[in-house]
């Protein structure tokens, strides 16, 4: 066996980035190589990921988990998009789901169906369409993979939980898999002087702990990758401006709606996140345009019941690190970049960047080109989901607030502008083949924020006008059958996954 091989992973910092890790780690190397994990119960964490996107269900069946007894423990709900108020011009409201509305025909997406209607005034709002809409408005859920007999698939989901009962949960899940943790803080970093790789972290007890291979989950300070190695941060704030967060719990909501609400505000946005215990609430504001206790006030007065505990501050820089994978270290979670929770993306980019990192662990030792391919798969998924936030802030008609205005007017990457312009002139989606979002996503936040086409794909215009609007009052018909056969969110989680 080479002296060189790879058989002890250290996981530095603990939270949602650090526990995922351990997990995926313990299930899919487990056997192969020791895993320890340090954290302290004296450092918080940022906790403001309560919501997440479809991905997350693949992770947990890699982990083999059992979705009731995961939602149950973690007093989850369920999520069928993300619902957007005030953000295209006060007033407007829209769901992005995670499916699609209707029916893609001939190879054709519906909403090329539905834009030849629109222009011809007999169709109703994309969102009439929509399986996932209906749901929501009538606050239902089930599982549904399929409606019917029919090509229309069921309802793609998500969930809501605790992010600090899902690490604990996760925890209990690595600990039984042979991951062994430590509680301490870290003192210091000790690399080898000639390689530049870390070699073993000291804690502030003078235990001493060594490892082959060293992940940085250590949030914001970056400890590892940032501080110790030195790597840079680029920073996006020019087009993602806001910089401060509040979080604060309030009471339970009744009945609990089965997806979030992102609410526009003065210099920012505001979340809600109904779990069953209680709502978790949060406004993401830019310090340039508002002063932290207008912000507070702001969001205390939003509150769908009382406030549970006093808001939590949290300041932050939109952007990325310059590298991702340093020597013998690759930085996880917050410690890596930070893309504001405005998609629930926080926790899909841990879940992706540890699928990544295992796709391309090294056994023996480290190679160039593993790292320099993780670094440039990583820094391309940072850069599609910057540009699908930076759509919601920058294609608004608001003018109303200084915030709002610089949004609108802001210059914005080359690579969303040509997404903009092709949907604008044609309907088109010029969606990069790996792009997190799907080509429904890209299309409903479009048309949410406004953007209507100027023209649709003309193999659109195979049905004749009698064929179209029959297909268009089908679709509504199905799916008004389908969700009238859904149970309530409430009644669903009561009967299958209710947290004690």
């Amino acid at each position: 066996m080479s002296e060189h091989r790879i058989k002890k992973l250290v996981v530095v910092g603990g939270g949602t980035a650090g526990w995922i890790t351990a997990a995926a780690f313990s299930r899919l190397l487990g056997s192969a190589i020791e895993i320890e994990l340090v954290e302290s119960e004296t450092i918080g964490t940022v906790g403001v990921g309560e919501a997440t996107i479809p991905q997350i269900i693949r992770l947990n069946k890699i982990l083999g988990l059992d979705e009731n007894d995961f939602v149950k423990n973690t007093f989850g709900t369920f999520k069928l998009g993300i619902e957007f108020v005030d953000w295209a011009n006060k007033g407007d409201r829209y769901l992005h789901t995670f499916g699609d509305a209707g029916v893609n025909l001939a190879s054709v997406h519906f909403h090329h169906y539905w834009r030849r209607a629109a222009m011809s005034g007999t169709a109703n709002t994309l969102w009439h369409y929509s399986l996932h809409e209906l749901a929501a408005q009538e606050v239902k859920f089930s599982q549904l993979d399929r409606v019917g007999n029919t090509q229309m698939t069921g309802l793609a989901y998500a969930y809501h939980f605790d992010a600090g009962l899902y690490a604990r949960y996760l925890r209990s899940y690595s600990e039984a898999k042979g991951v062994v943790r430590h509680e301490g803080i870290v003192q210091s970093v000790d690399r080898n002087a000639e390689s530049g790789d870390i070699e073993s972290i000291t804690l502030e007890d003078g235990n001493s702990i060594e490892g082959d291979f060293f992940i940085d989950c250590t949030g914001f300070r970056a400890l590892l990758l940032g501080q110790s190695m030195g790597v840079g941060y680029r920073d996006w704030s020019q087009w993602l401006p806001c910089d401060r967060a509040l979080a604060v719990p309030s009471e339970r909501l009744s009945p609990l709606p089965p997806y979030t609400r992102a609410t526009a505000r003065t210099a920012g946005w505001q979340w809600r996140i109904p779990l069953q215990h209680r709502t978790g609430n949060g406004h993401v504001y830019s310090s340039n345009f508002i002063e932290d206790d207008q912000a507070t006030e702001m969001l205390l007065q939003n509150l769908e019941g009382d406030a549970l505990d006093d808001p939590r501050p949290l300041r932050f820089r939109t952007g990325r690190r310059e590298r991702f994978w340093a020597h013998n270290c690759v930085a996880i979670g917050l410690s890596s970049g930070f893309l504001e929770p405005l998609e629930s993306t926080s926790i899909h980019l841990i879940q992706s960047n540890v699928s990544r990192l295992i796709s391309l662990f090294p056994r023996d030792r480290v190679h160039a080109a593993d790292r320099e391919e993780y670094n440039r798969r990583t820094a391309i998924e940072f850069e599609q989901i910057r540009d699908f936030l930076i759509l919601h802030y920058h294609q608004t008609q608001r003018e109303d607030t200084e915030f709002w205005k610089y949004c609108k007017n802001m210059d914005v990457p080359d690579t969303l502008t040509h997404k903009i312009d092709l949907f604008k002139a044609s309907g088109r989606i010029g969606r990069d083949v790996d792009d997190l979002f799907r080509d429904a996503s890209w299309a409903q936040v479009m048309l949410g924020q406004g953007i209507l086409p100027d023209d649709y794909n003309p193999m659109a215009d195979k049905l004749n006008d009698d064929q179209l609007t029959a297909f268009l009052s089908d679709i509504r018909t199905i799916i008004e059958k389908a969700v009238a056969g859904l149970p309530t969110h409430d009644q669903y989680i009561a009967a299958n996954c209710a947290a004690d």
